[in-house]
């Protein structure tokens, strides 16, 4: 009985044990955890720091194309030749239609005949009104001759009623001879003038009538030169098509010169700061990193702009020509995508900083340098700034010991996590570090911009 009673206790101590063993356990899953500081040992290394986007060819030389015709008429298209074809002098490249156009071209034409009308009635008014006048001087001249007889004979002849009478009479006619002659002049000068509006209006009919014409005959788009044919885009980003309708004299493409191109491209503005002028160029056609091609930056906008109403981020534009020479090794065409990096900084020793560790104080940058058990901040200079890191030129040496993120508490797991962890092993390694940078992005030391 007490061997009995000796087992009894052995397996009560061993069950206590065992329950008092999983509730430490238990205790010990549930407490938070401390990760500890994410820092970087400073030491001198080669340095590259570069900005990476994507660009397309563009013409450095190109003949612009417009749709032809005059006075904004306007034009649809029927037939077109698809964008980037390769094109010789005088080739067609593009036929209008321009009912518009002619229906225009008629009206005008019906313009000019109701014209040569009315200037034949009031030629016509104007004869009319000359020859009755003409008639009533003819007639009063021949009364003012019988008149004139009469006022110059014997008075003894005749008796006195007569002879007042005939004086009056040719008081009368020449009065009216003035009179009609004045009509007469009055009635050409008025005449004269109606028919020079008139003939005005028939000039401008007959140049409008022209126009039209031109227009009409100039309803197909050739090649000034030979090259590779771009459309050019309207306001809204549409590029002709068939059935489109286009005005006389907007742009309808261009012929660029496919033996020298340059690259355009656009780089955030929060990336490319720093890029500057005679900046070198790595780029590629897209699919193909092999065909590398190098050179340098020739221009750079002066301010960044939005690219879309849809996204507030402003872009910085740059352009860098192509070797002459890379076009014909890689048969690059206009419009063709390149993938492009842009070198900002590229030096073989040189102290360097990520740019989560940088504080920006009132114009200076500070860093947070280990001395002994804490992290105090140390003023710094800094070069070549780069997306990720940036050159220290002083306020740094080897060895150095900068902080990148701040200690900070885990929050514990419980019991299904405790078997996740122990089946992955790093799982709790893995978050820890996903947390540095996290932490680091909410804490007030961000990089200067």
């Amino acid at each position: 009985m007490s061997a009995y009673r000796l087992r009894l206790r052995a397996v009560a101590a061993a069950s206590l044990a065992l329950a008092g063993g999983l509730g430490v356990a238990s205790t010990t899953g549930c407490t938070a955890e401390q990760a500890p500081a994410a820092t970087e040992i400073v030491a001198a290394a080669p340095l590259r720091l570069s900005v990476a986007g994507e660009g397309e060819l563009k013409p450095a030389k190109a003949t612009p194309l417009q749709v032809p015709g005059r006075n904004w008429s306007a034009r649809q298209l029927e037939w077109m030749l698809p964008e980037g074809s390769a094109v010789k002098r005088g080739d067609l490249i593009a036929r209008f239609s321009a009912a518009q156009g002619q229906q225009e071209l008629a009206q005008t034409l019906i313009d000019l005949q109701r014209n040569e009308l009315a200037r034949a009635a009031k030629q016509g008014d104007l004869d009319t009104a000359q020859s009755k006048v003409a008639v009533d001087l003819a007639q009063v001249a021949v009364q003012l001759g019988i008149a004139e007889r009469y006022a110059g004979a014997d008075l003894s002849t005749m008796a006195r009623n007569e002879v007042l009478d005939a004086v009056e009479d040719a008081r009368f006619l020449h009065a009216k001879r003035d009179t009609l002659e004045w009509q007469r002049d009055q009635a050409g000068v008025r005449g004269g003038a109606e028919l020079a509006v008139l003939d005005a209006q028939r000039a401008t009919f007959d140049i409008t009538a022209k126009a039209r014409q031109a227009d009409l005959d100039a309803l197909e788009l050739r090649a000034p030169n030979d090259g590779v044919l771009m459309l050019s885009a309207n306001w809204s980003g549409d590029k002709p098509s068939v059935g489109a309708t286009l005005r006389a004299g907007f742009d309808y493409g261009s012929l660029p010169d496919a033996s020298a191109m340059e690259l355009e491209l656009s780089l955030p503005q929060i990336e490319a700061q720093g890029v500057e002028v005679g900046d070198a160029v790595e780029m590629a056609p897209v699919g193909r990193p092999e065909q590398r091609i190098v050179a340098k930056l020739s221009w750079v906008a002066s301010a960044a702009k939005v690219r879309s109403q849809e996204s507030p981020v402003k872009y910085l534009s740059m352009k860098a020509p192509i070797p002459a020479e890379a076009i014909a090794r890689y048969k690059l065409v206009p419009g063709q995508r390149l993938r492009a990096r842009v070198i900002l900084f590229d030096a073989p020793r040189t102290l360097s900083v990520a740019n989560v560790a940088i504080e920006g104080d009132a114009g200076k940058e500070y860093v947070r340098v280990r001395q002994g058990g804490d992290f105090l901040r140390r003023e710094v200079r800094l070069g070549a700034r780069g997306p990720a890191r940036s050159q220290v030129l002083s306020g740094l040496r080897d060895g150095d010991e900068v902080l990148l993120a701040a200690a900070g508490a885990v929050a514990g797991h419980d019991g299904a996590g405790d078997d996740d962890t122990d089946a992955g092993g790093d799982a709790a390694p893995a978050s820890t570090a996903a947390d540095a940078p996290a932490a680091a992005a909410r804490s007030p030391r961000q990089a200067h911009p």
